[in-house]
């Protein structure tokens, strides 16, 4: 299952080609469809909206976002369960309103997979607060992380706060309540949904500043994206976290709760 379409339509043109090939511009998100629907529907436009006025000087309306769930829509073709990611980048025109670029993929089975080591690094991405294309830096945090002998990169500021993963929020739990770094960071749908959760089923959480001197006192950590709300996090640095623990259960518990939204 692979499809890809600019602007509603696969690009076959040398042009539009070279062009996503070699521009380093625009914003994206990333969604997991289920029975054409997702979670966290208006959390993903308001991303994208934040992005295109942010990056590209452009305000969606309503008739905007009826357009891009149109583009997606008819990306996705006859498929129910997909990977979707919705991008915007440089109109070819030169026009006010960016091109969206719609890929469909394999879905993702959320389930958590292999616990990670993760090894800290002093990267920040820039914009933090959006997600964007310019990548490159979180993927050489991943790739000294590995050279290391580690399968991911947390990054900590410079003053010692910690906070997000390359790709995915991180939760922490001290034993009464999960907590969520405060720093400047993307906050993912994911992590957003968690909290509303959380809050829901009345588990304990709170956002605070968390210095990386501190992990030693925490009893847990997972990482949270779109693929997995609850990846466990089994070493930071030489600081080992349980393999299996409440966090994981009490995330994965709350994330069963969120409902899906129609596409």
């Amino acid at each position: 299952m692979l499809n890809i379409e600019l602007n509603g339509r696969v690009p076959s043109d040398v042009a539009d080609i070279q062009r996503l090939a070699t521009a380093g511009y625009g914003h994206y998100t990333s969604m997991q469809v289920r029975g054409r629907a997702v979670r966290g529907l208006a959390l993903h436009l308001a991303r994208l909206s934040d992005g295109n006025e942010e990056f590209f000087d452009f305000r969606m309306g309503i008739d905007d976002e009826q357009r891009l769930l149109g583009l997606i829509r008819h990306a996705l073709g006859d498929e129910t369960d997909a990977s979707v990611r919705v991008g915007f980048v440089p109109s070819a025109t030169g026009g006010a309103a960016p091109d969206i670029l719609v890929s469909v993929s394999a879905p993702v089975d959320d389930t958590a997979g292999r616990p990670l080591r993760v090894r800290t690094d002093d990267y920040q991405r820039d914009w933090p607060a959006h997600k964007h294309a310019a990548t490159m830096g979180l993927t050489y945090a991943v790739r000294r992380a590995r050279l290391a002998g580690y399968d991911d990169a947390l990054f900590v500021g410079r003053e010692g706060l910690i906070s997000e993963g390359t790709s995915w929020n991180v939760a922490f739990y001290d034993g009464d309540q999960v907590i969520w770094p405060d720093a400047p960071m993307l906050k993912g749908v994911t992590m957003v949904l968690l909290q509303l959760a959380l809050s829901m089923n009345g588990t304990p959480w709170t956002i605070r500043p968390v210095d990386a001197i501190e992990l030693p006192l925490l009893t847990g950590a997972a990482a949270v994206n779109s693929i997995c709300p609850a990846q466990p996090v089994t070493s930071i640095d030489t600081v080992p976290f349980p393999a299996t623990d409440k966090l994981t259960s009490l995330l994965r518990d709350a994330w069963e709760t969120v409902p899906f939204d129609d596409l």
